[in-house]
């Protein structure tokens, strides 16, 4: 259950009779919601090992999205960070795509992937992402509409497929967090701890600095960021949804160190009525305003954080976090709903059909 998880919880709440198409569908790992729709997988849920390794069977999904039979369908819409918009629909249907990304590996983040794949892998790779590539290119265009989840994404799109997208931003279920009267000194850190989040910079700085910090997350970095924390880090895997709650609400500030198409933690921490120091690129233009509801540092780097932590010692009395709680409902699940249905009132007229 991650963010392309809650948006199709967000789409089930609008469409309850849709019909639910995935490549691979694990009951287990996704909210009751989802369980009660009618799920089915493409044949890539049937190939060996697909549970656990579905992104080896990449080659294979374009030909799994067009082999599924959606003539019963006048409106589809599709939630993209794979291949799911190239799905094959009529031609009187309509087709919303709502884009998490345009796949990160074939385009901007190509090189980074290479880099840590496997000796088979980075020598497939050129020859085969090419293909990819082109493929991804045209079935961008059997799309009627896309949304973007962030400006940063919509631009992302106009470059890598030539279309213009509307921005709804992801819900974020900011309700359920609160403010807590009782703020700590310690700083929380939490992601998943992959290259990219960057959770070598967070720990590098405040190892650097001696301040108390919270880090949490899974991942191939965890190990790392265990064993070189300093013993004013605390590193957990995870947290119980209440120990989340309790983390935002008392945290100093959550230092946000990835450049993401969106990142919904940094509004979750808004809507704790907490700041946010986070790099200065990304989804995050859209979520938080600097100087107001959090600082941006410019460099990823530990040098750069750094300099914004002494920073944020002398701005923190100027922090409202009433402003900050303000900030993060622009972004419920109302604010979505409102979004994708004007999106679909714009290329359709009318929302009113059997949906996929």
């Amino acid at each position: 259950m991650r963010g392309g998880e809650r948006v199709l919880e967000q789409l089930l709440d609008m469409f309850p009779g849709a019909d639910v198409f995935t490549h691979v569908y694990d009951p287990d790992k996704v909210s009751e919601k989802i369980r009660a729709a009618n799920v089915r997988e493409t044949f890539i849920g049937r190939l060996p090992g697909a549970r656990r390794h579905y992104q080896k069977y990449l080659p294979l999904m374009p030909m799994a999205l067009e082999e599924l039979d959606l003539r019963e369908y006048d409106l589809v819409i599709s939630s993209e960070s794979g291949p799911a918009k190239g799905i094959i629909t009529r031609p009187d249907a309509l087709h919303l795509c709502y884009c998490h990304s345009p796949m990160r590996y074939l385009w901007d983040h190509y090189h980074d992937y290479k880099a840590t794949a496997g000796t088979v892998s980075r020598a497939l790779m050129p020859a085969l992402f090419h293909r990819l590539r082109q493929w991804d290119v045209n079935s961008a265009s059997r799309v009627d509409g896309i949304v973007a989840n962030s400006h940063f994404i919509a631009q992302r799109i106009r470059k890598v497929w030539g279309r213009e997208a509307r921005v709804v931003h992801p819900p974020v279920a900011v309700d359920a967090f609160k403010p807590a009267g009782d703020v700590t000194d310690r700083y929380l850190w939490i992601s998943q701890m992959t290259p990219y989040k960057r959770a070598d910079v967070a720990l590098e700085a405040f190892n650097r600095l001696g301040v108390p910090a919270l880090m949490v997350g899974d991942g191939e970095m965890f190990d790392y960021v265990q064993t070189r924390a300093g013993p004013n880090v605390e590193v957990r895997k995870r947290l119980s949804f209440d120990e989340l709650k309790r983390a935002y609400a008392t945290c100093r500030a959550l230092v946000f160190t990835p450049e993401e198409d969106f990142g919904i933690v940094p509004v979750e921490a808004n809507a704790s009525g907490r700041p946010v120091i986070a790099f200065g690129r990304g989804g995050v233009l859209d979520s938080i305003v600097d100087g107001r509801t959090g600082l941006f540092f410019h460099q990823q780097t530990a040098d750069a954080l750094c300099e914004c932590l002494h920073r944020f010692d002398a701005w923190l009395p100027s922090f409202d976090p009433e402003v900050a709680v303000s900030n993060a409902a622009r972004f419920s699940p109302q604010a979505f709903a409102a979004g994708i249905r004007e999106a679909l009132e714009f290329h359709s007229g009318h929302a009113s059909r059997k949906v996929a």
